[in-house]
Formats: C-alpha cells, structure tokens, sequence
C-alpha cells in the first residue's frame, strides 16, 4: 500500500471514499501523476519512486493556507492481468 499527496486547485472537485486514475508524466529526471481528468497534481517523484499502480481511493481531502490537499491510497503493484487461456 503507498499513500500519495495532491495539490488540488478548487474545493469540491474530490471526495473521501472515491476512485481515482491517475495519469503519469514524464519529466527528465522525475515522474509526476495528475488526478483524471486533471482534478490535482502530485509532487515529482525519482525515477526508483515510481508509481505502478493507475487506480487508487481518496483517503482524506484537507484544507490550509496553501489550499487543498488530497491522500490517495494505492496498491503497491498493479493487478495481475489474467490470460485469456
């Protein structure tokens, strides 16, 4: 299990107990992930920090005086896809 924090921009846009994808970004020396459909972004992460798993659930949203701040919970790895034989 791993817990991510995002910068949201707007109050209301996510929800505790929702699901979320995230999309990943590419930058030349981190990765970076944005909330779909681009609801909020997290920090840059090094490339051994990498996130495998594209879905997760929103565990807390918090407010302070730099705005919003989400806690998304994934699983470590992403499922094993079954083959079709």
């Amino acid at each position: 299990m791993r817990e991510m924090e995002f910068k949201m921009e707007r109050e209301g846009l996510l929800a505790p107990g929702q699901k979320v994808t995230v999309t990943e970004g590419l930058l030349p020396s981190n990765y970076y992930y944005t909330v779909d459909p681009s609801l909020a972004m997290s920090a840059n992460f090094p490339f051994q920090q990498r996130l495998l798993a594209r879905e997760g659930v929103v565990m807390s949203v918090d407010r302070n005086e730099r705005g919003f701040y989400v806690i998304v919970r994934f699983e470590d790895e992403p499922p094993v896809q079954e083959s079709d034989h």
